[in-house]
């Protein structure tokens, strides 16, 4: 109807000789139209859509004559907004049909056809709507289109058929998924149809269709299939049969599912069953092995209501470990045993296994029948029975690696509160603090409620040394008693050195006294372990249990049994140290005496000292004043000289020799009648070399003696030391030649600095060439070579001369008194030890070589020059 309206508007335009455009551009509508308007309103009112005329100007500009009121119920837009802007329904459009709505648009316009296109819109509220419109494009005399449609709401439409579409898919998908076979039979066995798709089947859809069971199944089969047939036929319920068939792959087992599908024809669904009825054989094997598993099993299994923890099932072996009979138990809940120490530990359980459906490993205490405390490793799973959760338990025993774990902790704890026990009593010698902390550290690995050290002494009694106790229960510290019976019966409880293990003071045979000082201090158990010093009997240390009667662990009593000898060990260390501060302070008083006699030795020492250096320095003085007077008389005498006289047999009273000595006076002569009395040169020469060697000495005893107490005085310089050794042996050339000795230098000229003082080296190098000199006869052959070793240059003077022994070697460079007949003189025995002082303090060292066959070496060693070296005092 409402395109039949569409239709007749233009056509009545025409007839009354009007254009559509002159409407359009009209400012009032013809008076037809105005009357068509409500019969156009009252057709959209009776359709589920709107009527529109559209009028497409040939500049593209849109003109919307008409529209219906269906707009609003249709976009959820007044008319009049619409046919303001009609661009506000192409935006409502859904993105994804936008393109196929402009496409059918150019294709209607391009072709003039009749337009029609179905979509989405989705309104202003959010609504997504499936719409339909159709249209007839007219073309105007000015070249204007006009479009007059019906735009439907087919949202249900759609919708339904979506939904049929899926149901057809959802029903076929699961008619592809159905692995079975099929068949449409016949009342009388006559296959009319099959669905064989993916189905292990061996006859092809035409050998069956058509075909009787009678022909293709064994006649067993074929019987029972057709009986199966009827019954379901006849009573409308399904029926179902199996059987076996022989196949490529064997005896194979079916299981075949009758409906009715029609008037005398039943729907058959076929499904081998081989792999059930064999898992059902594996599961009877299966169910046969867990019964003897459950059965046998070392560990305890019990099957259990979720619910309420009612026994069901349990096997021996729970039996065993719970001392209830399996008569006893099932039926029974694990509260009405009373099995559970810890209530919650079931709650636990029961929302683990709600939460996961497994627990594995938990760690229960069990009580068992009998009131003794089992530990177990608790596993369970929720398995269903019949419809009803229940909980398969395995409890894997543990008590006994419980208490071994607990006797390896408590040893360990043990062994360390030795070990801090012996560190304490090396390391302090407070005997009170190392035995108050004792006590309280057994009473703490011991959990007793008192532990105490009692002291056993003839004179003092029995009192208490250190003690730990329980705030709950009295304190025995300061408690004493002078009673010798009492006394007496409580070293007997020790004697021979026994622990005293009590697990109930009730059960001891003691006397009153005892028994009441047990109830004054509410002693219930008691380990009491004595203290030895030796062979005596020093005290006790005890533990008391007060809140109640107590098995003593072994452990427990090895651990008091170390501590009392550590205890021992801390005492016995006390008075140790008591006696070695007794002896202490009487060393002090000792020591300080001996001190104060040291000290006046000392002072006497040094005043000899002062007396030594007066005397030695009074007696040089005079020494060298008479030496150093003789001298000057002899040089004088010898350069007066005339020369040698002959001896004194074969000269005259009065006569001279060419090299005598002037005549001098006797001494007992007088001054007017002295007489000369000639002295020969030679002797005057020995007098004067015996006053130089004198001299010599003083001087060396001298310098010895303040190198001993101030030390020598050197200057450290950089010396070019190969100049250094050409300048010494220059100046002793003199002496080589008069000892007509020969040098040979084997020196490099390119020697590095050393640090030295130059002079104190040059007399070094000439004592030691003096002293093979005059301990050797004339024509000693010298070679002086020097090399660098380590960081030091090494100078040797090697000679042909008399070798020494190795003794005399040894002694060279000390200082000491050589023997009166030695060939070397005391003065040259000083130089020597001087020569050595002279190199120490260098730094260096100085020996001598002594070799038969090469004869005796001389050497001496000297540091580098660094630049960071320094003057040596």
């Amino acid at each position: 109807m409402a395109m039949i309206a569409l239709n007749i508007m233009p056509i009545a335009y025409i007839s009354k000789g009007l254009r559509v455009d002159e409407i359009v551009k009209s400012p009032q509508k013809p008076d037809f139209l105005t009357e068509k308007i409500p019969l156009l309103e009252k057709i959209s009112a009776n359709l589920p859509g709107m009527i529109f005329q559209i009028l497409q100007r040939q500049d593209g500009s849109v003109f919307i004559p008409y529209i219906s009121s269906g707009c609003k119920y249709l976009y959820e837009l007044e008319p009049e907004a619409v046919q303001a802007d009609f661009q506000v329904l192409c935006k409502l459009i859904h993105p994804q049909d936008i393109k196929a709505f402009t496409e059918s648009i150019d294709v209607c316009r391009n072709t003039f056809t009749a337009w029609h296109w179905e979509g989405r819109i989705v309104t202003p509220s959010g609504k997504l709507k499936w719409i339909q419109g159709t249209s007839q494009p007219e073309l105007q005399e000015v070249g204007d289109f006009l479009w007059h449609g019906l735009v439907m709401d087919i949202t249900d439409r759609k919708q339904a058929q979506e939904k049929l579409q899926e149901s057809e898919a959802r029903y076929k998908a699961i008619l592809d998924a159905i692995p079975d076979l099929m068949f449409r039979i016949s009342r009388d066995g006559e296959y009319l149809d099959l669905k064989s798709e993916d189905a292990n089947i061996t006859l092809s859809r035409e050998e069956i269709l058509g075909k009787n069971l009678q022909e293709l199944l064994p006649s067993d089969v074929a019987a029972i299939s057709q009986v199966a047939i009827a019954k379901t036929l006849d009573s409308g319920i399904l029926q179902t049969c199996e059987y076996q068939l022989p196949t490529y792959l064997g005896i194979r087992d079916y299981e075949a599912r009758l409906v009715v599908s029609g008037e005398d024809e039943v729907l058959a669904i076929v499904r081998d069953i081989t792999d059930r009825k064999q898992g059902e054989v594996a599961l009877q094997n299966l169910a046969q092995k867990f019964a003897k598993a459950f059965s046998c099993s070392p560990d305890s299994i019990t099957i259990s209501t979720l619910q309420e923890g009612r026994f069901m099932e349990v096997n021996d072996s729970f039996v065993e470990l719970s001392g209830y009979g399996r008569d006893a138990a099932i039926g029974k809940t694990s509260f009405e045993l009373n099995l559970w120490v810890d209530d919650r530990d079931r709650l636990k359980l029961v929302q683990e296994l709600q939460n996961t459906g497994v627990a594995r490993n938990l760690e229960i205490e069990f009580r068992q029948k009998s009131g003794e405390i089992v530990t177990t490793l608790l596993s369970a799973e929720v398995i269903d029975l019949d419809g009803t959760p229940a909980i398969l338990a395995v409890h894997h025993d543990i008590t006994e690696r419980k208490q071994v774990e607990a006797q390896f902790y408590l040893s360990a704890q043990r062994d360390h509160l030795l070990a801090e026990t012996l560190v304490r009593i090396r390391s302090s010698l407070n005997l009170e603090q190392i035995l108050q902390t004792t006590v309280t550290e057994v009473r703490q690995f011991l959990q007793a409620d008192r532990v105490f050290i009692g002291l056993n002494n003839t004179s003092l009694g029995v009192r208490t040394l250190a003690e730990s106790v329980d705030p709950k229960y009295p304190s025995i510290s300061g408690w004493s008693t002078n009673d010798e019976a009492y006394l007496q019966e409580l070293r007997n409880l020790l004697k021979d050195n026994l622990v005293r293990v009590v697990e109930d003071v009730t059960q001891m045979t003691v006397s009153p006294k005892v028994k009441a000082h047990f109830q004054k201090f509410q002693t219930r158990a008691a380990l009491t372990v004595p203290i030895m010093l030796g062979n005596e009997l020093f005290g006790a240390l005890i533990a008391n249990q007060c809140s109640g009667l107590r098995h003593w662990q072994p452990i427990e009593i090895d651990l008091l049994k170390q501590m009392s000898e550590q205890v021992a060990i801390a005492i016995q260390q006390s008075q140790i140290c008591q006696k070695l501060a007794e002896l202490n302070t009487n060393l002090e008083q000792q020591v300080q005496e001996r001190t104060a006699q040291l000290q006046q030795k000392m002072q006497e020492v040094e005043k000899l000292h002062r007396v030594k250096d007066v005397v030695l320095h009074t007696v040089a003085h005079d020494l060298r004043t008479s030496v150093m007077g003789n001298l000057m008389v002899l040089k004088n005498l010898l350069n007066q000289g005339t020369g040698e006289a002959g001896e004194a047999e074969g000269q005259g009273a009065g006569g001279r020799g060419e090299n005598s000595s002037p005549l001098l006076p006797t001494p007992c002569s007088p001054a007017s009648s002295q007489s000369p009395i000639p002295i020969s040169r030679s002797i005057i020469e020995r007098m004067i070399q015996g006053n130089d060697r004198q001299l010599t000495m003083i001087n060396s005893l001298l310098e010895i003696n303040s190198c001993e107490k101030q030390g020598i005085e050197i200057k450290l310089e950089p010396v070019q030391f190969s100049t250094l050794l050409t300048e010494t042996f220059a100046h002793l050339e003199p002496i080589l030649i008069q000892n007509q000795a020969t040098l040979k230098k084997l020196v490099p000229a390119d020697l590095p600095l050393v640090m030295a003082d130059g002079t104190r080296l040059q007399k070094v190098l000439a004592n030691l060439i003096t002293h093979r000199l005059q301990n050797n006869p004339p024509g000693l052959n010298f070679t002086l070579s020097a090399t660098i070793e380590a960081g030091m240059i090494r100078t040797q003077i090697q000679d042909n001369g008399v070798v020494m022994s190795k003794v005399e070697c040894d002694r060279l460079f000390d200082l000491h008194v050589r023997d009166p007949q030695d060939s070397c003189s005391t003065s040259i025995g000083l130089k020597m030890y001087l020569c050595r002082k002279v190199i120490k303090a260098h730094g260096g060292e100085i020996g001598v070589i002594s070799n038969r066959k090469r004869g005796l070496t001389f050497w001496f060693t000297l540091p580098l020059f660094t630049s960071s070296a320094t003057n040596r005092p």
